[in-house]
Formats: structure tokens, C-alpha cells, sequence
């Protein structure tokens, strides 16, 4: 009894998530930026990518994503399994697992998908932070399938609940920017002091990215 009332709970808070997602998004006017980054990742060979985005601009990342088959890395903690279960709603597969719990077969999954063609997604500080530090798992991830990384922010006025993230939460109306930055290519023999600069590279265009998408959005003032 305990276990199906546990379900049901998540599965209410998923339904109502995703329709508090739905209706939020048609109130917005969205600008997409720099799009023909997903374009250069793909290549001439139209292969997949995987997109790196920040927990805490995660609410409207379903919209960032014009493809059609796509995999996030999502924790096994109990949030988690509301998130992935919000995300089924939206057509998207989860792959469970985290830095903390399930990492590397999660890994292998993530890697296993973009071998079949399938996109991925990560977001890179989560799921319990530092808040803007990037995790190995994406780098690995783009390393192992020889795919590009395409750093994404969102941004729109709104706000910022206290959590270890600064989670947005989108004003109803406004005005909404993702922000795409160029791909950024991990080599398969990069090892040690090479794979940490990549990641402190990836890092720093990710805060660029969200920086100059909240000018975008107006959430802070033009330089």
C-alpha cells in the first residue's frame, strides 16, 4: 500500500508539473539565439549532440530541444524520479542516474543511446551541486561518443527561488531567450590536465552563456 500510494503521489506531481510547464510556456515570447549551433554540432553527417544546461534554468529545457529523439541524465533520488516522470510526459527518455548514485552505468546507457543516434542532455552541476561547477559525467560522455557538446542557457525575468541552484521560475508573460553556444569537441585521447582545462572551458562558456541571456532577457542591466 505504502509503495502505490508513493506512486501515485509522483504521478500526480508529475502531472501537475508538466501542466504548470505547458501553460507557462504558452504565455511566453521566446527568442531563440545563435540556433545554428545545434546545426554546426550535427554536421554534415546530421550526427547527434549532446546539450549541457544548468539545474537551475532547467524548467523550460523541453523547449530548447527541436529534435526527436533525445535522452537526459537524470538522478535516482526521489526528485529525480519526478522530474523523469514529467519528462515522459513531454516525449523524452530519462537515463537514471548521477555523480552520487549510478554514474558510470548511467554513463554507459548515455553513451550506448548517442551510438544509435539518439541526442543526450546533462545537466552538468546537478543534481545537488556546487551550483555552476561542471561534473566529469558530460565531459566523459562527449569524450567516449566522439560528439560535441552544445552549451544552452534560458533566461527570462522572473523568480529565483532560494534553492542551492537559484532555480527560475519564468514571470507568466514575459519574455523568454535561450542562448546556444558553439559546440565544444572533447578528444578521445585528451586525458588528465587536458580534460580539466575542457571542463573548466565548458564551465566558463556556461556562465557566460547564462549571463549574457539574462541581459538578453532584461533580468539584469546591459553592460
Amino acid at each position: 500500500m505504502a509503495f502505490s500510494v508513493a506512486g501515485a503521489r509522483i504521478a500526480a506531481a508529475s502531472a501537475l508539473a508538466s501542466g504548470i510547464i505547458r501553460a507557462l510556456r504558452a504565455t511566453l515570447r521566446i527568442d531563440y539565439r545563435n540556433r545554428a549551433a545545434l546545426d554546426a554540432a550535427r554536421g554534415p553527417r546530421r550526427g547527434p549532440y549532446i546539450l549541457s544546461f544548468w539545474h537551475g534554468r532547467l524548467l523550460l529545457m523541453r523547449y530548447s530541444y527541436p529534435g526527436e529523439r533525445i535522452t537526459v541524465m537524470i538522478s535516482r533520488h526521489s526528485d529525480g524520479e519526478i522530474i523523469a516522470r514529467t519528462m515522459s510526459r513531454f516525449g523524452i527518455h530519462s537515463t537514471r542516474g548521477s555523480t552520487t548514485s549510478g554514474g558510470s552505468s548511467a554513463l554507459r546507457e548515455v553513451v550506448r543511446r548517442i551510438g544509435d543516434g539518439w541526442d543526450a542532455a546533462f545537466t552538468p552541476d546537478g543534481p545537488r551541486g556546487p551550483r555552476h561547477v561542471v561534473q566529469p559525467g558530460v565531459i566523459e560522455a562527449a569524450r567516449l561518443s566522439g560528439r560535441p557538446i552544445v552549451p544552452v542557457s534560458f533566461s527570462a525575468r522572473g523568480r529565483t527561488l532560494g534553492s542551492w541552484d537559484g532555480f527560475l521560475v519564468p514571470r507568466p508573460f514575459a519574455r523568454g531567450v535561450f542562448l546556444y553556444g558553439e559546440p565544444l569537441h572533447i578528444p578521445r585521447r585528451a586525458r588528465g590536465e587536458e580534460l580539466e582545462e575542457l571542463r573548466r572551458t565548458l564551465e566558463s562558456r556556461m556562465i557566460r552563456l547564462e549571463e549574457e541571456s539574462d541581459r538578453m532577457s532584461g533580468r539584469t542591466a546591459p553592460a
